[in-house]
C-alpha cells in the first residue's frame, strides 16, 4: 500500500463534508438505512473518502440487512487494518483504512462463505467509483 496520509483535524474538515469527518475522523456511525451506498447494487470500487486508496469491490458486497453496506472482504491484503473496540460496553473489531486511518465500520464473524465475514461499512466513509 501507498505511503500513509497525515493530516491535521483543519485539513481533514477543509476536504470532508461535516458528515464525513464525523465518521472518518471521530469514529461515528451513520444511521441504519441512511447512508448512500447501503443499497447500491452499482458495478465499481470504493474508496476511502479520505485518500482513495480502494477498499472494496462491487463483486463482494451483498445485503446483509443491516442497513449499512456490507462485503465479504477487502479489495486487497493490507487495504484495511483492524483494531479492537470497546466502545458501547462491548468487543468489537474496528475496520479502518490502512493508508490513512480513517474510521470505516466494523468486522464481525457472521457473513456469507466463502469468508465468513461481514465488513459493515459507513457510506460516509466511501467513495464509489464506477467501472468502466
Amino acid at each position: 500500500m501507498s505511503a500513509k496520509v497525515v493530516k491535521n483535524d483543519a485539513e481533514w474538515r477543509a476536504q470532508l463534508t461535516a458528515e464525513q469527518f464525523r465518521v472518518t475522523r471521530r469514529h461515528g456511525t451513520e444511521r441504519a438505512f441512511s447512508g448512500t451506498y447501503h443499497a447500491s447494487k452499482s458495478e465499481g470500487r470504493y474508496a476511502c473518502v479520505c485518500c482513495q486508496q480502494p477498499l472494496f469491490d462491487s463483486a463482494r458486497k451483498f445485503d446483509s440487512g443491516t442497513g449499512w453496506p456490507s462485503y465479504t472482504a477487502p479489495i486487497a491484503e493490507g487495504a484495511l487494518e483492524e483494531r479492537k473496540d470497546r466502545s458501547f460496553m462491548t468487543v468489537r473489531t474496528e475496520v479502518l483504512c490502512s493508508r490513512c486511518d480513517a474510521h470505516l465500520g466494523h468486522v464481525f464473524p457472521d457473513g456469507p462463505p466463502p469468508s465468513g465475514l461481514r465488513y459493515c461499512i459507513n457510506s460516509a466513509a466511501l467513495d464509489f467509483q464506477p467501472r468502466t
